[in-house]
């Protein structure tokens, strides 16, 4: 739908700014970049990805704003406690029967170590509220399956102390924000994209990487034991923080506004300082 749009505004003289959240951009991102005014991307490689000599800028990726959320008051709300460890395992949209079957398979010592907050779908409900019940009684607090949380993910992100999901880039980006730690389980379709995403991250040192096929119970156990190395896990936290770009959303506006009001686009320089919450 992009294409007849960027094609009409070329013609008409009237600016766009186009953005790409993948490090890998798909087809239809690599024939329209030419098209349009300017490129704003979360990633820097996915600049030299794309045919175009428009002025490129990394942004991040656009999220809701996370700074208000406290964590206390985040875990209050989901009934977690203070001095708990909290795992959230989530698969976004896409395919999240491997990581539903890895959780129930690990479930009865998973529960011992830590708190799970299991965001498990509509068709995985189920099977997960089956599994809680089957704990002893005195742990089934310790497991709380849902099967979409909507607004309420930023309260079990904030409450957090290990994510486990997929790399989509909006997922990669609210967990950088919260400083979280993560074990990255990329969508092996779709071209593959969320393998280059998920690089970003593990390069970093913000992640661990498991393949979709190699991720079972045993090696969400094995994720878990991350939180027995407080060193580990807050070298990881330090990492994902200083990936972060917690004003991704102001840095593109300003860009979408400088090209509307027919002005000079900021520097690379300036909409990287935005993008990490820095003045204008």
């Amino acid at each position: 739908m992009a294409i007849p749009v960027l094609i009409a505004a070329r013609i008409l003289g009237v600016p766009t700014l186009l953005w790409e959240g993948n490090v890998v951009p798909g087809r239809s991102v690599r024939a329209t970049a030419r098209l349009a005014s300017a490129l704003a991307v979360s990633f820097a490689a996915t600049c030299a990805a794309l045919p175009s000599r428009r002025p490129c800028f990394v942004t991040g990726t656009p999220i809701r704003d996370v700074a208000a959320i406290d964590r206390v008051a985040a875990r209050e709300r989901l009934g977690i406690p203070p001095d708990a460890r909290l795992v959230v395992v989530f698969g976004g949209s896409q395919a999240v029967r491997r990581l539903n079957d890895a959780v129930l398979g690990a479930l009865p010592r998973l529960v011992e170590m830590v708190y799970v907050v299991h965001l498990a779908g509509d068709d995985g409900i189920p099977a997960a509220e089956a599994a809680r019940a089957a704990l002893p009684e005195g742990l089934r607090a310790r497991y709380r399956p849902v099967a979409f949380l909507g607004e309420g993910l930023l309260d079990a992100l904030a409450a957090a102390d290990l994510v486990v999901g997929r790399a989509g880039s909006s997922t990669l980006a609210e967990i950088a924000a919260f400083g979280l730690p993560m074990i990255v389980v990329p969508y092996p379709y779709a071209g593959a994209h969320q393998r280059a995403n998920a690089a970003e991250l593990v390069d970093g040192g913000a992640a661990r990487f498991v393949d979709d096929d190699a991720f079972d119970s045993a090696a969400l156990l094995d994720a878990a034991s991350i939180l027995d190395d407080p060193t580990m896990h807050a070298t990881m936290a330090a990492a994902a923080r200083s990936l972060a770009k917690p004003a991704a959303a102001d840095a593109v506006a300003e860009l979408v506004l400088a090209l509307a009001e027919r002005r000079p686009l900021p520097s690379t320089e300036a909409v990287a300082r935005i993008a990490l919450g820095g003045a204008r």
